[in-house]
């Protein structure tokens, strides 16, 4: 299988976007997100990046289908989520690159595409002068009732690749779970790494 990795900004980051709102609606409803997102929603939530001039979408492609994506962009762009998650830290938002999320097909994973996500995302950090990159974690009780009995965490990957979590660092967001009537508030771990 050939998946090719594609570092995208400006005009192909914004040709890109509604694609990246249909994978994160059909991957994110699966576990542990469970979320039962709408497209008017991820146009909204995806507009930041539109907005940041630094901001960077790296696609996965098969042949010339998105099969998977992942967005960062500078973590003050998002100031308003997470100045709380990081109060104490004495890590200055304007020095973190935010690795937001990465969604691949099921039928992609295991080829190394999760590896040039994270790779491109911290070259586009590095090529813009930060000193950090983080991304957040969603956080669900153990016995949680949706929870696949195969499930594996991503935890080793994310070691392996330089990554800790920063304790108390805790940012919360709110949406609605596919097994929900409506909105609920979750818990995501900041993980964080030295370029």
């Amino acid at each position: 299988m050939t998946i090719r990795v594609e570092a995208m900004t400006g005009a192909a980051l914004e040709a890109a976007l509604d694609d990246v709102a249909r994978l994160r609606i059909k991957v994110f409803r699966a576990w542990p997100y469970l979320y039962d997102g709408d497209l008017a929603y991820e146009r909204e939530y995806l507009q930041s990046y539109r907005d940041s001039t630094r901001a960077v979408v790296v696609g996965a492609f098969d042949g010339d289908t998105l099969v998977g994506a992942s967005t960062g962009a500078p973590l003050a762009d998002h100031a308003d989520d997470f100045s709380a998650a990081f109060k104490g830290t004495g890590i200055d938002l304007n020095e973190v690159f935010y690795c937001a999320e990465s969604v691949l097909l099921p039928e992609y994973r295991g080829h190394g595409v999760g590896h040039g996500f994270f790779d491109a995302r911290e070259a586009h950090a590095r090529k813009h002068g930060f000193k950090k990159t983080a991304f957040c974690g969603v956080q669900r009780p153990a016995d949680h009732p949706l929870q696949p009995a195969d499930y594996a965490p991503l935890d080793p990957f994310w070691r392996k690749r330089g990554y800790a979590p920063l304790g108390g660092a805790i940012a919360h967001f709110s949406w609605k779970d596919v097994d929900q009537a409506g909105e609920t508030s979750k818990p995501l771990q900041f993980w964080i790494r030295d370029l």
